[in-house]
């Protein structure tokens, strides 16, 4: 019988298969809910900056250094310090890529709402709103979802943000007496500058009345967060929260590179918080900053302390313990806060930093995510009982190719048979870039545009996931939750992965929580020894997420 505590590693219905009770958060959500498409030709005018950037030069540096003037000369610290009082133990939420408006954004409601239960506040992860950041969309993607939630709400930008130069964004996280920021300075005729200028998509004018009313959903004086600009940090208890903007293209400009170095200095543990994760999907991201080096070197600095990188912009979670000189930095990736999701099952093998497949979590697991993805693609062209394949079916053909044992063991009759070995290469299983399928199809952010995501990803499960980070004196314990879209999820969050993180420099300690950790999973709790969770003689063969 299903305990509703069970999660995806536990059982399939953990996971949200089968026919469970759905859950409540249709009630939450407006009377009309419009489908965000890419292949809308609107939508794809409208998000062309990102392209722009890429190609004639990235104009973001410009725009959030006026930014963080403004934000300045309408009284925002300087050095975009942010300090909270808060009790020796205290909680925060973490949440990434949220703003769809639709099911699978309020889907997660219900349950972040009952996890975050006493915590002092919440960060969203990037991307805040989609599909550009718009001012008009924020009362239905943002207040309103949000509105029971009683804390302050942070947030870091991401590149969906700033299809509309941020000016949204800082209105509703900024102060709203700074004057937004003018026109670039007028670029050479006919110079890249000028064609990107020329083609650059403007933010349409805000509607004052409406955007008054969406902020009147979360007016409480508890609730308001005013933050210094796109980039901040925050001091709370013994940890400060770094947030850095990634802009467009995923890199820093020189003048947000000098502020993270400068504010990462001192003995005080970090966590970092960023638009663009450092690991990712089994490869390395370091970030690069205008005019030298990553923000990474920055986090493997000793003298700086950081215990975590957050990131957000994949719309799933992974978790990687990398050694750093004898302290592990936990590099994590939350991005399921209600966004469509991008597909786990294309993660190769992971080696990556000194982490292999033992330490690696991720959610969904891999089999679940290929399990997803050949019921969507079987719908999408009319091929269901080929492309169809059960979670134990998913489960075993991942497990097969990756060469590990499954984290959920799948049906004793699933067998793996040439059908399912065809679709699991079809849609990309463990293919590693430098090597990929030659008749892989779209499953990652490809897929989302050139599909509408329709009907097929409107119903439940649908893998989304949150954080929340819970703060003593030497230790932080992160937990990913579960939001499937079923009722069983919404009243007791599935724990999918757990880990304490020492403050003191140490290694951190996966737990068993909820099912989050079983066999070479189980950790020695605060400040054990194992480094990610990693115990036993490493013989036998690893776990597959």
């Amino acid at each position: 019988m299903l305990r509703v505590s069970d999660s995806s590693r536990d059982t399939a219905q953990g996971a949200g298969w089968g026919s469970p009770e759905p859950g409540s958060y249709k009630r939450l959500m407006p009377d009309h809910v419009e489908k965000l498409s890419w292949l809308n030709p609107k939508t794809l005018l409208a998000a062309r900056n990102g392209v722009l950037a890429s190609w004639f030069g990235d104009p973001t540096g410009h725009t959030r250094s006026v930014l963080t003037r403004r934000q300045a000369e309408a009284g925002a610290p300087a050095d975009k310090l942010m300090r909270r009082v808060v009790p020796e133990r205290f909680s925060f939420m973490v949440i990434g890529d949220t703003g769809e408006g639709d099911e699978p954004q309020y889907a997660v409601v219900p349950g972040f709402l009952k996890i975050s239960e006493g915590t002092e506040f919440a960060v969203v992860a990037s991307d805040v709103i989609y599909p550009v950041g718009a001012a008009a969309d924020y009362g239905t993607k943002f207040f309103r979802p949000y509105q029971d939630y009683p804390a302050p709400i942070y947030a870091i930008p991401g590149n969906h943000d700033w299809y509309e130069d941020l000016g949204a964004f800082m209105r509703v996280f900024g102060n709203e007496a700074a004057v937004p920021p003018g026109p670039a300075p007028r670029a050479r005729p006919f110079s890249r500058a000028w064609l990107r200028d020329l083609l650059w998509h403007r933010p349409k004018p805000v509607d004052e009345q409406r955007l008054a009313q969406a902020r009147t959903l979360r007016s409480a004086p508890g609730q308001r967060a005013v933050q210094p600009g796109p980039y901040w940090a925050l001091d709370a208890g013994p940890v400060r929260i770094v947030g850095i903007d990634t802009g467009l293209l995923g890199t820093l400009d020189a003048e947000q590179g000098a502020w993270l170095r400068e504010i990462s200095r001192g003995p005080k543990p970090k966590i970092l918080i960023t638009g663009s994760p450092l690991y990712v999907d089994g490869e390395y991201h370091p970030c690069p900053i205008d005019g030298g080096g990553t923000v990474d070197d920055i986090v493997r600095d000793p003298d700086h302390h950081y215990v975590a990188a957050i990131g957000g912009d994949i719309h799933n979670y992974q978790r990687y313990p990398v050694d750093v000189d004898g302290r592990t930095v936990q590099y994590v990736v939350a991005g399921g806060g209600g966004a469509f999701m991008h597909a786990t099952h294309t993660i190769p093998r992971v080696s990556v930093g000194g982490v292999t497949e033992r330490e690696f979590r991720c959610y969904p697991l891999r089999g679940d995510s290929l399990a997803f993805y050949s019921r969507l693609y079987g719908r999408r062209l009319r091929l269901r009982r080929f492309f169809t394949l059960s979670a134990s079916e998913a489960t075993a053909v991942v497990a097969e190719r990756l060469g590990v044992e499954p984290a959920r063991t799948p049906d004793p009759d699933a067998r793996v048979t040439r059908r399912s070995r065809t679709v699991a290469t079809l849609l990309g299983t463990g293919s590693r870039p430098e090597r990929p399928s030659r008749f892989r199809l779209p499953v990652r952010k490809t897929y989302t545009q050139l599909f509408s995501p329709g009907s097929a990803t409107y119903s439940p499960p649908f893998f989304k996931s949150f954080l929340r980070l819970d703060v003593g004196p030497d230790a932080v314990r992160l937990r990913c939750h579960a939001a499937t879209g079923n009722l069983a999820a919404e009243l007791d969050p599935p724990v999918e992965d757990e880990v304490v993180i020492p403050l003191n420099g140490g290694r951190s300690g996966a737990e068993d929580g909820g099912g989050a950790a079983s066999g070479a999973d189980s950790g020695t709790g605060v400040g054990g020894a194992a480094g990610g969770g990693v115990v036993g003689d490493g013989v036998e063969a690893p776990q597959a997420n």
